[in-house]
Parts: structure tokens; sequence; C-alpha cells
């Protein structure tokens, strides 16, 4: 017998409470009958969405710029090639339907589950290679996905979620297995929060906490304020600064994983920046110019200035009244650091804050007290060849991450470079007021059924000792 998909009876834009309503239902009849599909089924599916994503990466990019004017195009063309074919090829034969695994030695077996209908919150930032990742690996996972754009970013990350959706149905999926909220609101967006089975939640700490509060089980991400610490010693300042700049200049900044502040040797730092300085980067030294920066980039000494996320430095510190030449990395030198300091939180342009030290616990001490004001969780990175170092500073650094002599952007997983599982998106942990610390993957989309048996070599004997000795 041939398999229907539900009956598209809802509204063709969801803009009010009762055309939502109406979407999640025909939802979660498509997600039941998704089910039923078996691992081939999906897999088919799955490589079908992720190619039609990726054959679409440059236009979803150009449509990104478009619509939010923040970023690079080149760069959010590569991130929807990782969102789409590397995640693809990183998890295409990984099992989802039917038995995980068996453990004979214990008596177990894992059977997955999906849990139902993934509501994703996705940021103005990374509209397009979020939707995609989102969508892939809850079809991965046999979720169907309803997301709530940003405002700023509402028709880009729409066309991704469509083009997905267009693919997976034409690949065998069922009718409105993805769908979207057509003109986003908050009401809106709390209605998906509440009504959902599951949020992740990409965004602003406003937005991740609203997510976290509604009542739903929830993966949310913690803000990234990427500290650098420069071990004594560690001269290779060619590593240091190319690390640095593609990562903190990749997206104009956009990316969470960049590098913030850079602690180094009070007897290097004139040779490090100058090392910087090579390679066309300009620094801010001027205390009446730090002194712009720190109101014009948080006004009041609230929010971060919304002009000047995703621009290029000499744009972003145009705004608010400091003037330099075009340079790929603005360095500002600094000394002071935590709540003292406006511009140690984070600040999503290619800006890196550098502050000296003279003993290494000074800088630990310092880097601690800037990610507990804003990052804590999230990543951190260290230059150093000494190993017992390495493992002091991730001991004392309340972060989930820590690389090491690698461009900190890497965390996310990136291709070869190291074993993290790929993602968009990066839990925080406790520290970040996140569920998790892992690197958000399909795993984190599967309830487990675990079958459990007696081991053979248990006996009624062995229970009556435990419950009556």
């Amino acid at each position: 017998m041939v398999k229907k998909s539900p009956e598209n009876t809802t509204p063709a834009i969801v803009d009010n409470v009762e055309a939502l309503e109406a979407k999640l239902a025909q939802m979660r009849e498509a997600q039941a009958l998704f089910a039923t599909y078996t691992q081939e089924q999906v897999d088919k599916i799955f490589y079908e969405a992720a190619m039609a994503a990726n054959k679409a990466r440059i236009p979803l990019a150009k449509m990104a710029i478009e619509e939010t004017g923040r970023g690079v195009l080149e760069d959010k063309v590569i991130k929807n090639h990782y969102a789409a074919e590397y995640i693809y090829n990183a998890y295409k034969n990984t099992k989802t339907c039917g038995v995980l695994e068996r453990d004979e030695a214990y008596g177990i077996t894992k059977i997955a589950e999906p849990i139902g209908i993934v509501g994703a919150v996705i940021p103005t930032t990374n509209p397009t290679s979020t939707a995609i990742f989102k969508t892939l690996i809850s079809l991965k996972t046999r979720n169907a996905i309803i997301i709530s754009p940003h405002p700023a970013a509402a028709k880009c990350t729409i066309a991704a979620a469509k083009l997905v959706l267009d693919a997976a149905v034409k690949a065998g999926a069922p009718e409105g297995i993805i769908g979207w909220v057509d003109v986003p609101s908050i009401e809106l967006t709390n209605m998906v929060m509440r009504d959902v089975d599951i949020i992740l939640a990409t965004g602003g700490p406003g937005m991740v906490k609203a997510a976290y509060s509604s009542g739903t089980p929830c993966y949310g991400v913690g803000q990234g304020n990427v500290q650098v610490l420069v071990d004594e010693g560690f001269t290779d300042y060619d590593q240091i600064t190319s690390n640095i700049l593609a990562s903190r200049t990749n997206d104009a900044g956009t990316n969470c994983t960049g590098e913030q502040t850079l602690y180094v040797p009070q007897r290097q730092k004139a040779d490090l920046i100058a090392a910087f300085e090579a390679k066309g980067c300009v620094c801010v030294c001027d205390p009446a110019d730090i002194d712009k920066l720190r109101k014009g980039i948080f006004p009041d000494g609230g929010p971060i200035n919304r002009l000047v996320p995703g621009k290029q430095p000499k744009d972003a510190l145009a705004e608010v009244g400091v003037t330099i030449p075009d340079c790929p990395l603005v360095l500002v030198d600094l000394e002071s650091y935590g709540a003292q300091e406006p511009l140690a939180r984070e600040i999503l342009f290619p800006i890196l804050r550098v502050n000296s030290y003279t003993d290494f616990e000074e800088a630990l001490a310092e880097a601690k007290a800037n990610l507990l004001l804003e990052g804590a969780g999230h990543s951190s990175s260290i230059y150093s060849n000494d190993d017992a170092r390495i493992l002091h500073a991730g001991m004392v650094l309340p972060v989930c991450r820590l690389s090491v002599k690698m461009p900190n952007v890497a965390v996310t997983g990136l291709p070869f470079s190291n074993g993290m599982p790929p993602t968009i998106t990066i839990g925080c942990g406790t520290w970040g007021g996140n569920s998790g610390s892992d690197n958000l993957n399909y795993t984190h989309l599967l309830n487990k059924t675990r079958i459990i048996r007696t081991l053979e070599h248990y006996t009624e004997k062995d229970i009556d000792k435990i419950f009556l000795d």
C-alpha cells in the first residue's frame, strides 16, 4: 500500500496564531508518517536535500548578504557548503532508524526514535547555513521542523528552508515535514517554542533565555567571547597571526567562534602587534579613540550597537566616530578587563583586543573574568608547546572547548582539522546557561529506547542479596 502524505489544508502564509496552529497540526501528521520510514528511505531524502542545498549555496549566500547587509559573500557561500555537503558526508553512514546497537555482554538493545517537531530559531548573522543545518539533521532523524526566522533575515531563511523541503518531498518525504513562520513576531516565536517537542535556539542571550523559559526541552547556545592565550616563549607569530586572521575575519566577524581577546606576554606584545601590522592590520592605541569605541560599540553600556555587527573594520569604526584605513582586522591596545571594561564583551566584527601579562596565572585570571562577564562555557584558544600548561588552562577556564594552536573557528568541527563533531551550533554547558556542552548534531534529535535483559550470570539470589543485606 502506498503511503500518502497528509493533505495540505494549512493557510498559504503563516502570519497569525490560527495559521500557525493549523500548520503545526499538519506537521504532526506528516511527522507521524515520517516516523515509519526506513533507514534507506531517510538516507535518500537526506542526500537529495543536502545536495539541493549545496547546489544553491551561492544564490542563498547572495540573498543573505542582500537582505541583512552583513558578512562576506564568499564566506557565506562556504558556510552554506559546510552546512550542506560536509554535514551530509559527516553523517551519511550513521544509523538513525530502528536498532542502533546490541550490547550482548550487558544485555542492552538500543532503538532510535524521533522526537517529534523541532522548533528552530534562526539568527540574522548566519540565516541560510543555520537553516540548512537544522533542517538536514531533522530529516536525518525523522523529525519535522518548523523555523522561526529573524525578522531581518526572514526572506533568505525561508528560501533555504523551502529549497530543502522541496528536495525532500521530491525524494519521498511527507508534504509539510518542514515549515516556517512567514511573518515572524515575538508572539508567534513564543508559540513555536511552546508547542513543539524540542527547541534548537541560536541567537542572542535574550532569545536563548526565552527558549529555556518556554517549558519545552531546549538546546540553546551561549554567547562567544573567545579568549586567546599566548604562552611565554611561544614566538611563532606567523602561526598566531595567520590563524587568528583566518578565524576572526571570517564572514566579517559574525562567528561566535571568532577570537576576541589576545593575551600575550608583556615583553612579546610589541613584536606580536608588529606581526599583525605586517599583514595589514591596524592598531588603535589612542586612549581617546579607545573611549569612542567603548561608548560607540556599546551605547550607554547596553547591547551592542546594531550598526556594527558584520561590518568591515573601517566601516564599523566609522559608525562610532573613529577613522582608520581599510584593513582586515583592527587591534585595540587594551589593559583593562572584565566588568570594568565594556570592550571585554563579545563584538561581532573583526576587532581584536590585545592585553599583556607578566605572569601566566594573571592571564588566566583575566581571561576567566572576561568569560564570566560574557561568553562563559563557549570556547577559548591557547598557543603553547607545554602540555602541562595547556591542561592547566583547560582546567581553569570555564569553557567547553579549548583549541590548541589552531583557528578557533575550527572548534565547530572544521573539515579535516580536528575530531570535533561538525556543527553550526555549539552548546556552552551550565556555564553558558545551556543544557548541553556538545557540538550539536543529529544525535541530539533522537530518543533512544533501551531494551534491558537480565544478565546471564545474574540470579534471584543476587537480587535478594542486594535488597536484604
